[in-house]
């Protein structure tokens, strides 16, 4: 009779292997539905002022290749989750952690989790660059620069991973619950350094060299100054040894500040609607967007922080795992996997509206230049030479889309130049 309480209470325990895997469960259906959604928006109708954007050819051109991103995106989606649950759930990550040393065991557990995540999304790489980004041409990576891109992003992740868990470990280890103020603060610091730093962390992937001297440099100059901003340098990037598609965009804060555009940006458009584009993306920087978005990060980074140390300091969740003791490694994997999917889809569409409303006023930028018909013009080749989506789906733009859609930007354009001709 003694045993029986003790039954029912084993019975009513938690199981965090068979949350765990129902949580991932409920993220994989999150990334169906709208999996779902932005396939179907391929047969979305495009609306009057962007219909010439394509023409029926490259209308067709887009649709297929919209439905062979869509399928590709929807197979890896699928794969990884399958193959992350099977680990997570077969308890094999237990039998690889076979220190006591609480840093070696969370190496043996996130080294061979992050090699093989690195190796899926390779081989999906491998063929999105070399398959469907080829078929397009929109490819001009080689087999060897992909291989090395490869390399560098799993040793740059590796070293980042293993710094910042060495360092939550060391603190959680010595300090316990005061890593909720200490991590949260490194890792603020950490965010605004890379926000700093991205000018020279980005020449780990790509060359850049300052514009060349002559008439288009001087009328960004000149734009510059008369709107009393200053950078630390506009660069040209050798996109073209990767891609065709064309770009621009700001980065840096403070005496980093720099505007970047893309080699290829050069050969698709004329210089004035170069300059309307850098009119655009020096109002992300009059209205210090990059740093807002950098604030907004911390917020995110406080969540993550609190999830892991929730999951640090929950005892029972390591046995239904496997693990004899606490694992950092698994924490994380727990933490990234299933705690902070469930709540992304929040901070997605909260960021993702943040970033459409500064796509406004970085155009409403240019138009104060007197640019906005060049920037039409400009954003509509920039959305026939990358194959854009002209109808998304409305759910796809709410949670993910840092863009406003191409049509809306052009009527709030419009509007913006029609206001500024009745003053």
């Amino acid at each position: 009779m003694d045993r029986l309480p003790m039954i029912r209470e084993r019975e009513l325990q938690l199981n965090y292997r068979i949350l765990c895997l129902i949580l991932m469960g409920i993220s994989f259906g999150y990334s169906l539905i709208l999996w779902i959604a932005k396939r179907r928006s391929a047969d979305n109708p495009i609306l009057a002022n962007v219909q010439d954007v394509y023409d029926q050819e490259t209308y067709q051109k887009w649709r297929s290749y919209q439905r062979e991103n869509q399928n590709l995106s929807g197979i890896s989606t699928l794969v990884t989750t399958a193959l992350y649950m099977v680990l997570l759930g077969s308890g094999v990550l237990a039998r690889l952690a076979t220190s006591d040393n609480p840093w070696v065991a969370m190496l043996q557990v996130l080294v061979p989790m992050f090699t093989l995540d690195a190796l899926v999304g390779a081989a999906f790489g491998y063929y999105s660059t070399f398959r469907i980004e080829e078929k397009y041409g929109f490819n001009r990576s080689t087999v060897g620069t992909f291989v090395v891109d490869q390399i560098k992003e799993w040793l740059v992740s590796m070293a980042v991973m293993a710094a910042l868990m060495s360092l939550f470990i060391l603190i959680y280890e010595n300090l316990g619950d005061w890593i909720l103020v200490l991590f949260t603060a490194i890792l603020i610091a950490v965010l605004f350094l890379v926000l700093l730093l991205y000018p020279w962390l980005s020449k780990l992937f790509n060359k850049f060299t300052p514009l060349e001297d002559g008439e288009l440099r001087q009328r960004l100059l000149a734009l510059l100054e008369r709107n009393g901003y200053t950078v630390r340098e506009i660069q040209v990037m050798d996109a073209s040894r990767r891609t065709t598609r064309s770009n621009a965009y700001f980065t840096g804060a403070g005496k980093t500040k720099t505007i970047v555009l893309y080699d290829t940006i050069r050969t698709t458009m004329t210089d004035d609607e170069i300059v309307a584009v850098f009119a655009h993306e020096m109002g992300h920087g009059l209205h210090r967007d990059t740093v807002k978005n950098g604030a907004l990060s911390i917020l995110q980074l406080v969540v993550l922080v609190l999830l892991a140390w929730l999951t640090v300091r929950t005892e029972a969740i390591y046995p239904d795992f496997g693990f004899a003791a606490r694992n950092y490694g698994l924490a994380l994997l727990l933490v990234s996997m299933a705690e902070l999917p469930l709540i992304e889809p929040f901070f997605s569409a909260v960021m993702s509206w943040v970033s459409r409303r500064a796509e406004y006023r970085a155009d409403a930028q240019a138009v104060a230049e007197g640019c906005g018909g060049e920037l039409i013009s400009g954003l509509k080749k920039l959305a026939r030479e990358n194959l854009s989506n002209l109808s998304p789906s409305k759910l796809e733009v709410v949670l993910q889309w840092t863009h406003t859609p191409l049509s809306d930007r052009i009527a709030s354009i419009e509007r913006l130049q029609k206001e500024k001709k009745s003053k």
